[in-house]
């Protein structure tokens, strides 16, 4: 026994229904394959982070803070620098507490 309608015209709505939602079901497949994709395909090309990076303050203020590349309390507003620019920096502006680069340049 079947819990299917027995009539054609109602099998016939219940396969167009189904066939709706199976379509449905592919486009959303098919758009978060596209989105994984596109996800490690930039993971691929992203260049790495710089060795160092100094927080700059807001607007023409002084810098906040020197941190290691990658740091997640650097924020946004940073600026790129090289392992004797951080040295520089270090005489001037305090170490990220979290991420120690004076440890990591052997400053402490």
């Amino acid at each position: 026994m079947s819990d299917l309608p027995a009539d054609l015209p109602r099998l016939h709505v219940l396969r167009t229904w189904h066939a709706m939602w199976l379509a449905r079901i592919d486009a959303a497949i098919a758009t978060a394959e596209q989105r994984e994709a596109e996800t490690r395909r930039g993971a691929e090309v992203r260049p790495p982070p710089p060795a160092y990076v100094v927080q700059l303050g807001i607007g023409t203020g002084p810098p906040a803070a020197v941190h290691v590349g990658g740091c997640p309390v650097a924020g946004s507003r940073v600026r790129p620098l090289d392992t004797e620019q951080a040295r520089q920096a270090l005489l001037d502006v305090v170490a990220c507490s979290m991420c120690r680069p004076d440890t990591d340049l052997g400053l402490l």
